[in-house]
């Protein structure tokens, strides 16, 4: 009797606990929690909720990232790209010093083609009637522009020597970046190619280009616009005269088109960078819609060796860009006639222009052209008179 009162009274168990303990501890032997708070339990239930609209927030911006790509991916779709196109065709000198070849990494340079193909559309053969270098430097995203004369004797493949203008209806884009790589030191592996109506549908989207003309530019104007509204069928009028103007899409294409005055294809060229470095400008102060609105209509008039995902890489840093300086290739020039291949733009001579080309590009003032480059300088002072000195 007394032992069994011992043992409800506070008498040891058999594994040495006190039985007291039992009032103060769980049914699993464990210490039992203290009710929580109303505090408590408001803090748990905010913590939960906040939770909550982080995932939400995440699986939001996932959504709109993932929208965005799909955006990208649609509008790039209306790229034509040259699945033909094989980089391994490309032909590069050897020889150039490797601290040449570092600095040019340092850089992203592309060959822009315009054709002169009297269509739209066809984008793979024709007499490119614009040849466009551009070389982008990577840290501060400077572009600079260069125009290589069409007229140009250059080494167009094989040997063969005629105007440079003809590598890409020989041999499509890859002779042609083959014929700038080996002419003049360079080691360019991808291009675009437009046709003159994207011009004409850029500049219309963007509310026409402002540009200044002469008497003599506005009257060689009206043959070319009759063309490019023939081909584009897009109307336009006339330039009065001499002044200021802010041109219509097909004004615009005709002006950079103008040939015959003072300067010849020299200052065609320039016209076409004055044009294009207007349209550059303008797109980048425009807004979305006219962005979105450029792409549906002027994506479908490009080709090029870019993948989507290269296309998107180099789209993500437009507003980026700034636009340096822009020139024209061969900088010191004389002009022959050479029989059957015509009248064609000489450089005097081809080594020291690719020297300051390096310069104008890359700021590389320790270059040193190859052996290529050398060889081909030497045939084109054989085949004209020209050497350097003899120039303007």
């Amino acid at each position: 009797m007394s032992s069994s009162g011992n043992s409800r009274n506070g008498a040891h168990s058999s594994n040495g606990t006190h039985s007291s303990n039992r009032t103060q501890a769980g049914g699993n032997g464990h210490p039992q929690r203290k009710p929580l708070t109303k505090a408590q339990k408001a803090a748990i239930r905010k913590k939960k909720r906040q939770k909550k609209i982080i995932l939400v927030v995440v699986e939001i911006l996932v959504l709109l990232l993932l929208a965005v790509v799909l955006f990208a991916v649609v509008k790039l779709s209306k790229i034509e790209k040259d699945t033909s196109f094989d980089e391994s065709d490309l032909e590069f000198n050897e020889g150039l010093s490797s601290e040449s070849q570092q600095i040019m990494k340092g850089y992203t340079t592309i060959a822009l083609f315009g054709l002169d193909n009297r269509s739209n559309g066809n984008l793979s053969k024709g007499n490119s009637d614009v040849i466009m270098i551009a070389s982008i430097n990577n840290d501060t995203h400077e572009v600079k522009l260069v125009s290589v004369y069409r007229d140009s004797y250059l080494d167009i493949g094989n040997s063969t020597y005629r105007k440079c203008n003809s590598a890409y209806a020989n041999g499509g884009p890859e002779q042609a970046i083959s014929m700038l790589n080996t002419n003049l030191d360079l080691n360019i592996t991808d291009y675009v190619t437009v046709d003159f109506n994207a011009v004409v549908e850029c500049v219309d989207l963007l509310g026409g280009v402002e540009m200044t003309v002469t008497d003599e530019e506005a009257v060689l104007m009206h043959g070319y616009m009759d063309e490019i509204s023939k081909l584009t069928k897009k109307k336009s009028e006339y330039l009065p005269g001499a002044g200021t103007y802010t041109m219509d899409g097909v004004q615009a294409c005709a002006f950079a088109r103008i040939r015959y005055t003072a300067g010849d294809d020299y200052k065609r060229t320039e016209r076409q960078r004055a044009v294009l470095t207007a349209m550059i400008q303008k797109a980048q102060k425009s807004d979305l819609k006219t962005i979105n609105s450029l792409i549906d209509e002027v994506f479908g008039d490009i080709k090029t060796s870019y993948s989507n995902t290269d296309l998107i890489a180099l789209a993500s840093q437009i507003f980026n860009y700034s636009l340096g300086e822009t020139t024209g290739f061969p900088f010191e020039k004389n002009t022959v006639t050479l029989g059957s291949k015509g009248s064609v733009v000489v450089p005097c001579d081809l080594k020291s222009n690719v020297i300051q080309l390096h310069q104008f590009l890359y700021d590389d003032t320790e270059y040193e052209p190859t052996d290529t480059v050398k060889s081909n300088s030497e045939k084109i002072i054989s085949d004209t008179g020209f050497h350097q000195g003899d120039g303007y």
